[in-house]
């Protein structure tokens, strides 16, 4: 009795943030991630467990994908090309993280690449029949070009790895846009299967973990973590901005993840994602 109890009280709240306006969900959205944020500066301590959490995230994201692949045999409504700028950016960051300190973010990244460099190798020959290549159809020029471009012109100012600082400045700016062509698919798609779903969910966590890494530095430092590094530049400004960036453009798509598993729903529907 009281489990249905329970949930009949969920349902009502449900029921009313449905018939709430925009404006008064987009200020709840904003209240329960603030009081997460401080949730988490409570508890805990090393803030560099965030960045370690969303890297396993991410990965366990990618072991999702290859279940599917494996026991499913297909790769439908997955993106390509979002693989292959996934590879991209782990590629170049794990350079970077090599030259400049190996640690466990490098042995994260490795197992990421290798994940992602064998769901690539299954789309693009072994279940290449179930591949939409229709609906995966956004330029990819339309990303590396101006990540390209934006590392040139704002990067982490350094007189000894001036070429490495302008590598992770292109993998940061990378990663934070490297989920477009994935949510572009979704969107032409308007069905997206369980699995895929998932994954998409899992870079969702991952990135507000990051994103909550940057906020509570900020938060600590009363503003001076932006240009702790950089001396004085626009690096870690833009570097902050990209990790917002990314966490807003799945906070859509994470809303009818949810949604949908509320309802009860296999196959999510999307109306439509806004980037």
């Amino acid at each position: 009795m009281g489990a249905k109890r329970g949930g009949s009280g969920e349902n009502v709240v449900l029921e009313w943030l449905k018939r709430q306006p925009m404006k008064v969900k987009s200020f709840l959205a904003v209240t329960f991630a603030v009081c997460s944020l401080m949730a988490m500066k409570l508890w805990v301590k090393d803030h560099d467990y965030f960045f370690v959490a969303s890297e396993a995230i991410h990965a366990a994201g990618i072991i999702v994908l290859i279940y599917k692949l494996k026991t499913k045999k297909t790769c439908s409504g997955l993106s390509l090309r979002s693989q292959e700028l996934t590879a991209l950016f782990l590629a170049v960051r794990m350079f970077c993280s090599t030259v400049m300190e190996g640690d466990i973010h490098t042995v994260l990244d490795f197992a990421t690449l290798l994940s992602t460099a064998w769901v690539m190798y299954m789309v693009r020959f072994k279940l290449k029949s179930t591949y939409s290549k229709e609906l995966d159809n956004f330029p990819l020029y339309y990303i590396v070009v101006p990540c390209a471009i934006l590392a040139l012109m704002i990067h982490p100012y350094s007189y000894r790895m001036s070429v490495s600082g302008i590598l992770w400045a292109f993998c940061v700016y990378l990663e934070s846009v490297s989920v477009f062509p994935q949510l572009r698919m979704m969107q032409n798609a308007k069905m997206i299967e369980p699995f895929t779903s998932h994954y998409v969910f899992a870079l969702g966590v991952a990135r507000f973990l990051s994103c909550a890494h940057w906020i509570l530095q900020v938060i600590e430092t009363r503003g001076r973590y932006l240009f702790l590094v950089g001396y004085g530049y626009f690096w870690f400004p833009m570097a902050f901005l990209a990790e917002m960036i990314q966490t807003f453009i799945l906070a859509d798509f994470c809303y009818y993840y949810i949604k949908s598993l509320k309802d009860g729903q296999l196959i999510m529907r999307m109306p439509g994602l806004n980037f």
